[in-house]
């Protein structure tokens, strides 16, 4: 029996590194249907920045919540495929179940979903006959999605694993001092936009003790760029700084991409300090 959430069913949403030359994402897509034909599959991203697990972490953080309840998370970043890392499926209270590598790059979305259960895969009769050292979305990964998209209990595909034991993924966290807030690039988009580990409740605190002052951020040692509303409020090709759809700071350039602008990446500092107001 087909599984169902009111009248339609729910998806198996999948993610990973593998862009869009290459057959990858088909061959899993085709394991997928060979087991759980009806399964409706969303592509989240095959765009993910080759073996960025924190990208990837990232990117499932941000998509989770937008999915019906029960929906399984394929999720492959894997530069460690074939390694000691174990294959590992997640359960949820929030219902999603997410499936991939222990590598961290599940943790972020799993931890907010709020972790009910862990197995490592280890069933052979929940993966394919032959699995190689080198593909492990198609030999382990997509059959174990498929399986659970089916209504197989997470409890068949192995044994249970304690949370502590799995990697965790912990952004860094921004440092404020006395005169400015500072982090660093985290996440770079499509569009070059240049996302910060600086959430807004972080800004405002930091924020009510310059009153009379006005914000600015600055990208390594540059020039002060201005915290506007959105992209829009900004000149043409001028930088800006907004909090977009992440709830992060992050850097911009209206109708450009501040990411080549400003030749920075995951890493780079930015930093949010006040400035007297202008008459």
């Amino acid at each position: 029996m087909m599984p169902t959430l009111g009248r339609s069913p729910f998806p198996l949403a999948i993610i990973t590194d593998f862009g869009y030359r290459d057959h990858y994402v088909g061959a899993m897509k085709g394991v997928i249907a060979s087991i759980a034909p009806d399964a409706p599959l969303i592509d989240i991203t095959h765009g993910i920045p080759a073996q960025s697990i924190i990208a990837g972490a990232i990117a499932l953080r941000e998509s989770w919540r937008y999915f019906p309840r029960r929906t399984v998370f394929l999720a492959v970043v894997d530069p460690g495929v074939g390694t000691a890392r174990a294959p590992i499926a997640i359960e949820t209270c929030a219902g999603a179940r997410f499936v991939g590598p222990d590598n961290g790059l599940l943790w972020l979305a799993a931890n907010q979903a709020a972790i009910k259960r862990i197995v490592k895969l280890t069933s052979p009769g929940h993966r394919l006959t032959n699995v190689s050292a080198t593909f492990h979305g198609r030999d382990i990964f997509a059959p174990a999605a498929a399986y659970l998209w089916r209504g197989t209990p997470i409890s068949a595909l192995g044994p249970a694993l304690d949370a502590n034991s799995v990697a965790q993924l912990d952004l860094p966290v921004p440092v404020d001092s006395a005169i400015a807030l500072r982090g660093e690039i985290i996440y770079v988009d499509g569009f070059g936009n240049l996302v910060s580990n600086i959430d807004r409740q972080t800004v405002e605190q930091f924020a009510s003790r310059f009153r009379h002052k006005s914000l600015s951020v600055r990208i390594k040692r540059g020039a002060a760029i201005r915290l506007l509303e959105t992209y829009g409020d900004a000149p043409k090709s001028a930088p800006l700084a907004t909090f977009g759809s992440f709830g992060l700071l992050e850097v911009a350039l209206r109708d450009g991409n501040a990411a080549a602008h400003f030749g920075a990446g995951p890493g780079t500092s930015v930093s949010l300090f006040a400035a007297a107001r202008r008459p």
